[in-house]
C-alpha cells in the first residue's frame, strides 16, 4: 500500500495540474524531487514533448553538495538551456511539493538565470 504522503502529493499535484497548462509560448517546467536527487523538465502540453530537461543526477558539479546547492545548480543549468532553447517565458509546476526548501531555490535561480514566471 502507498505510502500516506505520496498519496497526499499526488492528490496535491493533480489539483494543480487542473490549472497549469504549457504551451508552445509558455510551456510548464515541471518539478520531481527524490530523497537524494532534483530533476526538471520544461514540457509543451499542447504538443506532448518535453523540450529541455536535466537533474542533479547528470550535473558533475552537482555531486556533493548540500542538497540545497544542488537544486540551485539545477535551476541555473535549465534556465541556460531552456534559453538556448528560445523559450523564455514558463509556468512553474511545484508537483505537490511545497514551494519551500529544495523547490523554491531551484525556481529563484531559474528566475536569476533569466527565466520569467
Amino acid at each position: 500500500m502507498p505510502n500516506q504522503k505520496v498519496l497526499r502529493r499526488n492528490k496535491v499535484r493533480r489539483r494543480i495540474r487542473k490549472n497549469i497548462f504549457g504551451t508552445p509560448e509558455s510551456p510548464r517546467m515541471s518539478v520531481f524531487r527524490s530523497n537524494k536527487q532534483i530533476y526538471v523538465q520544461i514540457i509543451d502540453d499542447v504538443n506532448q514533448k518535453t523540450l529541455v530537461s536535466t537533474g542533479s543526477l547528470g550535473v558533475a558539479e552537482a555531486q556533493n553538495i548540500a542538497k540545497k546547492d544542488q537544486a540551485q545548480v539545477v535551476g541555473k543549468m535549465i534556465a541556460e538551456k531552456a534559453l538556448a532553447a528560445g523559450v523564455e517565458r514558463i509556468v512553474f509546476d511545484r508537483g505537490g511539493y511545497l514551494y519551500h526548501g529544495r523547490v523554491k531555490a531551484l525556481g529563484d535561480a531559474a528566475r536569476e538565470a533569466g527565466l520569467k514566471f
